[in-house]
């Protein structure tokens, strides 16, 4: 590592990195990182949720300040932040919106990583890291969802925490200690309050950890292979930085649209609407992010294996770097696994309907099967098809078909 008298010329910037390398580090770990010259613009989505990470807790910490945590004033506060606080209709909408966008990207992040083999050793705790970071989230998002009081909060949160009393013989103690007592009333919210407030700080501790572990292990790429020599490699700054302003650039612009435009199109009517205990909404809908394994737990007739099958959808991806039995990461010389993941996305999509839909029809049928081929996809057929896929020649370098005439896969 070079001196700090080589790498800065300012006084004042030498004499604090001789004593806290903060700025020496910043250089190496931002600048100066070496990385995969081939990368894609699938892989800005890990920088814009980076950045979505700090728009939410900004605009979170500012949202606090006008917020009432109480039952009684929570719907009015919220009202109030809307029509009385300056721009505090853009505060919240760009809050509001931004779980979703937040969301849309982690998700995009995900699939990205399960095409391309990024799970694979030794990236498994960089893949774990990623995965805590995604729980955080739900658990984030469904505390924010209920703060507003409206009908749909304070139902959804009887709905999901009322699940908990499956849990044989502990059940209604753990339902009881989420509640504060036995109804969602006051004490829930204020207690969901605090948790909402506090967990994406815990989010930003896990995606520092995230990101060492990745500059420990390197990033993938679309090709799968690892970094060969200096050959396959190009600064982070200035080749990618460029890269992540431009995608931030675009991803703001769709942002936007729904910022300004659309506000209320991912969310539900019925929650302008102030919480009414005594009336219970014709259809309780999660929101969009969540459709998903909201499927998967009314697919299952049975409330406590729905339950076990709504979680097991999400931790059951901690094994994935061992169910995955191919040694080729990249799909893009998978050609049988190719087609699977695409597969599994249509029926991620077909899940994420049949939860906004009441369960019965054509929906409960789209569900059940759905969730059969969610788990069938992941336990039974990304194992058999690693053990017997004849996978396409793999390149020896990153640098071999980057710099000879052979066409590179579009981004």
């Amino acid at each position: 590592m070079a001196s700090t008298s080589a790498m800065f010329d300012n006084k004042l910037v030498k004499w604090v990195d001789e004593r806290l390398p903060i700025f020496s580090t910043m250089q190496h770990a931002g600048m100066e990182y070496p990385t995969p010259r081939n990368l894609s613009y699938w892989w800005n989505f890990g920088s814009l949720a980076g950045f979505m990470l700090v728009v939410m807790i900004v605009t979170g910490i500012v949202l606090a300040m006008h917020y009432t945590p109480h039952a009684d004033h929570a719907f009015a506060s919220v009202e109030r932040i809307m029509r009385d606080v300056n721009y505090g209709w853009l505060i919240r909408y760009i809050h509001m919106n931004g779980g979703s966008m937040f969301f849309i990207v982690v998700y995009i992040h995900m699939f990205r990583g399960l095409y391309y083999g990024s799970y694979k050793a030794p990236r498994e705790l960089l893949w774990w890291l990623g995965l805590v970071i995604l729980v955080l989230m739900m658990a984030t998002a469904f505390m924010g969802y209920v703060l507003p009081w409206g009908q749909m909060s304070f139902w959804g949160a009887t709905v999901i925490t009322n699940l908990f009393s499956a849990v044989p013989f502990f059940g209604e103690h753990i339902v009881t200690w989420l509640w504060g007592g036995f109804s969602v009333d006051n004490p829930t919210l204020n207690r969901f309050f605090s948790l909402h407030y506090l967990l994406p700080f815990v989010i930003a501790a896990v995606v520092f950890l995230h990101i060492w572990a990745l500059h420990t292990t390197k990033s993938n790429n679309p090709l799968g292979i690892d970094i060969k020599g200096p050959q396959d490699t190009i600064p982070f700054h200035p080749y990618y930085t460029v890269k992540d302003m431009y995608g931030v650039a675009v991803f703001l612009i769709f942002y936007a649209l729904f910022v300004f435009f659309a506000p209320n199109m991912l969310g539900d009517p019925v929650n302008y609407v102030p919480a009414n205990p005594l009336q219970t909404p014709p259809h309780i809908v999660p929101e969009w992010y969540f459709l998903p394994y909201y499927a998967i737990l009314r697919a299952i007739p049975n409330k406590l294996l729905g339950v076990i099958a709504m979680f097991g959808s999400i931790l059951i991806f901690f094994l994935t770097p061992w169910l995955d039995t191919s040694r080729v990461r990249s799909a893009r010389y998978r050609p049988v696994y190719k087609w699977l993941f695409w597969v599994f996305v249509i029926c991620c999509i077909a899940l994420g309907w049949a939860g906004a839909k009441p369960p019965e029809g054509l929906a409960l049928w789209v569900a059940r099967i759905g969730t059969v081929y969610y788990f069938l996809h992941l336990i039974v057929l990304m194992p058999l098809v690693g053990w017997f896929e004849r996978p396409l020649p793999v390149p020896k370098s990153i640098a071999t078909p980057v710099l000879s005439a052979q066409p590179m896969e579009k981004a």
